[in-house]
């Protein structure tokens, strides 16, 4: 517990994401940016300037470790690639800091358990980042389905996809055991956002992926049984036109996000229908989904709050994950439980 107004935070990497994030912890209230590493030399300096000009007394490091040994540092977000997530998490944890790990947390579950016995030994909050989770059009979703409206949820589709562009194909350059590909990068929203609807671990996993020649899956589809005739359908692709976007069928009707990659001007919109007639469109207002995650972990370590997605969520997701990727390449049904 602490009186301190703002949590005072780092970030551990130069990456594409920090267009998003490192304004979101500037304009967060309960937040301030005081320092940014890369190793790239200048990149940091370069970020800053880029992003949030504005801001003045922020540390700009030329190598990743000085950020970490930085005092003024409380929590580190990390937004490395996928691989590093892990080490690096780990290293901060060891020197004290509470961390926002980008989405994967990592690509085991095994390395999520040293991250939690890590941080349990230092006392320290952490948490995956994903950011989607914090609009409110998903509370609103909640909020339908917890009314009965729908019936009981038999099965969700979760579709994700852009194609990609010569200044992303770094994401194809690694093979998917190292965290290269549409899985990681795009298939972990599909699988973490179609199981907001299911409890616990799916029964079996069956997936098919196109892969290219470095390993990287580029295209993924499968679907997730949960038993009694409840599936999580997914598809992400390198090669399709953009989608972000989940729906739920229920016994008694359905409901779809339309948009669940939101900026931070996009009006959500939500629909929902039952067999009995009814059928709405809710158009619900804006929200920066990266400023209030930043708000929720910053109160959560401030206020000695447990982070609304566990390191449980996040070993499930990574399971999942990896049982799909398992099918995919052996090319047959993996049972989970």
């Amino acid at each position: 517990m602490t009186d301190q107004a703002k949590l005072r935070w780092g970030i551990l990497g130069a990456a594409r994401v920090n267009e998003r994030l490192l304004p979101a912890i500037v304009e967060a209230s309960n937040a301030e940016l005081v320092a940014i590493a890369s190793r790239r030399p200048g990149a940091s300096a370069e970020t800053l300037a880029k992003y949030a000009p504005q801001q003045s007394g922020v540390a700009t490091y030329d190598a990743l470790e000085p950020l970490l040994d930085d005092a003024r540092v409380q929590a580190v977000y990390l937004p490395m690639a996928n691989h590093e997530h892990a080490e690096w998490a780990l290293k901060a944890i060891a020197r004290g800091k509470h961390v926002l790990c980008e989405k994967p947390m990592a690509l085991t579950v095994a390395d999520i358990d040293a991250i939690e016995a890590a941080a349990r030994k230092h006392k320290v909050t952490v948490m995956e980042g994903f950011m989607y989770r914090f609009h409110p059009q998903h509370a609103r979703v909640a909020e339908i389905l917890a009314s009965g409206r729908i019936g009981e949820v038999r099965t969700v589709r979760a579709t994700y996809s852009f194609t990609m562009r010569p200044a992303r194909m770094y994401r194809l350059v690694e093979p998917v055991a190292r965290g290269g590909g549409a899985m990681w990068d795009i298939g972990c929203y599909a699988i973490h956002s179609g199981r907001l609807f299911f409890d616990g671990a799916p029964k079996a996993v069956t997936a098919i992926a196109r892969y290219v020649d470095s390993g990287a899956d580029i295209t993924t589809s499968g679907v997730m049984d949960y038993g009694e005739g409840r599936h999580l359908l997914f598809d992400f692709s390198f090669e399709r036109a953009r989608r972000s976007e989940y729906e739920v069928i229920g016994s008694k009707g359905g409901i779809k996000c339309h948009t669940v990659w939101q900026l931070p001007g996009d009006v959500p919109v939500i629909s929902w229908w039952t067999e009995d007639g009814w059928e709405v469109t809710e158009r619900m207002p804006p929200a920066n989904h990266f400023r209030l995650e930043i708000e929720h972990f910053s109160d959560c370590v401030l206020n000695g709050k447990p982070p609304a997605l566990s390191l449980a969520d996040a070993k499930l997701n990574c399971a999942a994950i990896n049982a799909a990727m398992q099918s995919a390449a052996e090319k047959r049904t993996v049972k989970l439980v």
